[in-house]
């Protein structure tokens, strides 16, 4: 017998959906309910890999986390990787097959990959009491729906109950629920149970009179009103090309949000702190590494595009891109390569990651990702760069600084390491150091070693904290997260929801959605 299913839909793309997937994970998991997480199709340029050497989206990974599960596969079965505007590279239970276009994905693909998604959510069904499953986007993109695989057509292929969240910040979010509903067909219609208000500031009474309007107008009840709280995002899944330092003005936020942008830095254990800029290269990835760094009191991170603004850093992080050679050319356009190889020769820390590691070598011949054979690197490591069309998925551990140190690799360039000093399965020359390792900072003893060669290169008098855990604050800020749902929302009601399904006899709200 299949177990109990939600979807958690949205009425617009950041909505909420991930963090109130994780919070109904967590808050279900502390009532003894055995719960995974589903998202059919996920976009996203932060990755993570599984235990059998899957990819699959890190905020996944995180719902899993608060479900106390190991993530699989099977819990995001299609992953998109953008590399451009127009074009994606398309994961599979967790390997890649193939880069796509998007009419090409939307014209036909797409649509032959609901099989698989829904025989993956079965599957989990079968193992567990309840998935809870996030939608992309708003299940009412209408010029989509006929090859919906994530929204409305996992939802009507699995008989999944819908709960559309909405952005109260935003505003507009009795407009957003009602035409949400409004422009899908009465077939999905009868599926969308209710809805789910986010981000609420304020007096919940003088919200009471609209939620009770909108029952009225569309028949549906208002599972809960979650209040705003800062640094309460889980890892980030948007990764649409477009740079997360742009993404940081827009928004104010990147990464999580607790440690990165929502909340003051700690004060330092040291006399000074530490200041860490990030380099927004094109197609970032991963930039979810550079949260265990801001997680340590007295250490400063911000994203940065020019090569003044690394003046005063301490360090200065090249994350990992999808786009090895953009990356490179833009560091160039932007007089940052010129930056950096000052910083090198000076013996001021730089540290790269996965495509930043590969920037810094000699040089990158690449027929695989940008197809632009032999580029010259910036030449600040000894190595040499060749991409290869199968793509490495692993989660090493090992030692560095004399501290232990895991981590997991998501690449296609291997690295010809012809000098220096080892690092992780990269190297370092003097204070310029490179690794294809992600996740590494993550490990508390490995990054305070870390930080304090850094400080010590910097001249800064700064000390990390001797009891900060990267994994506890994962663990208090999921646990937050539950707690929002088992205080704010009618949990009766969602468990009734998950598991009997959405009520008989929900009204069709017309127009209803076109021919």
């Amino acid at each position: 017998m299949s177990g109990g299913g939600l979807l958690v839909a949205g009425t617009t793309s950041d909505a909420g959906k991930s963090v109130v997937t994780a919070g109904i994970c967590r808050w279900l998991v502390r009532q003894g309910v055995k719960v995974a997480p589903f998202k059919a199709q996920n976009m996203s340029l932060n990755s993570f890999v599984t235990r059998e050497g899957a990819e699959i989206g890190r905020a996944q990974a995180m719902q899993a986390q608060a479900c106390r599960v190991e993530p699989t596969a099977l819990m995001n079965p299609v992953l998109l990787k953008p590399g451009g505007e127009r074009s994606s590279q398309v994961v599979l239970l967790g390997k890649p097959v193939g880069e796509m276009s998007a009419r090409g994905y939307h014209g036909g693909r797409q649509q032959r990959l609901l099989g698989t998604v829904l025989d993956c959510l079965e599957r989990l069904r079968g193992t567990y009491d309840a998935v809870i499953c996030e939608g992309a986007g708003s299940p009412a993109e209408i010029n989509l729906r006929r090859t919906d695989i994530v929204n409305m057509g996992i939802a009507r292929g699995a008989g999944l109950p819908v709960l559309v969240v909405g952005d109260i910040d935003r505003g507009g979010v009795f407009a957003s629920f009602f035409g949400t509903v409004a422009l899908l067909s009465p077939e999905d219609q009868r599926l969308v149970a209710g809805f789910l208000v986010n981000k609420f500031r304020g007096d919940v009474s003088l919200l009471e009179p609209g939620l009770e309007m909108l029952r009225g107008l569309t028949g549906r009840q208002t599972y809960g009103v979650l209040p705003f709280r800062h640094g309460l995002g889980i890892d980030e899944e948007d990764g649409m090309g477009v740079p997360p330092l742009e993404r940081s003005r827009e928004r104010g936020r990147v990464s999580l949000r607790g440690t990165v942008r929502e909340s003051v830095v700690a004060a330092p254990v040291g006399e000074d702190v530490l200041r860490v800029a990030v380099c927004a290269v094109p197609l970032m990835s991963n930039f979810t590494d550079v949260d265990a760094l801001a997680a340590e009191p007295g250490v400063v991170v911000r994203f940065v595009d020019r090569p003044e603004e690394l003046a005063d850093a301490d360090l200065v992080v090249v994350p990992g891109t999808r786009g090895t050679v953009r990356a490179l050319e833009w560091l160039r356009e932007r007089g940052l390569a010129d930056a950096l190889k000052r910083r090198a020769v000076e013996g001021r820390p730089v540290l790269g990651i996965c495509g930043g590691f590969q920037v810094l070598g000699e040089h990158i011949e690449d027929d695989v990702e940008s197809r632009r054979g032999r580029v010259d690197g910036l030449g600040v490591l000894p190595v040499r760069v060749r991409f290869a069309r199968e793509k490495t998925l692993t989660r090493p551990a090992g030692e560095a600084l004399g501290e232990p140190v895991e981590g997991y690799e998501i690449h296609h360039g291997v690295a010809e390491v012809l000098g220096g000093a080892p690092f992780l399965d990269g190297c370092r020359v003097g204070q310029t150091w490179g690794t294809h390792w992600h996740g590494s900072l993550e490990s508390d003893g490995f990054r305070r070693a870390f930080l304090r060669e850094v400080a010590a290169a910097a001249g800064r008098r700064f000390v990390p904290a001797p009891d900060t855990s990267f994994a506890a604050l994962r663990e208090e800020q999921l646990d937050r997260l539950g707690d929002l749902i088992e205080q704010h929302a009618d949990t009766d009601a969602l468990w009734r929801l998950i598991e009997s399904g959405a009520p008989q006899g929900l009204p069709f709200i017309p127009p209803g959605a076109p021919a």
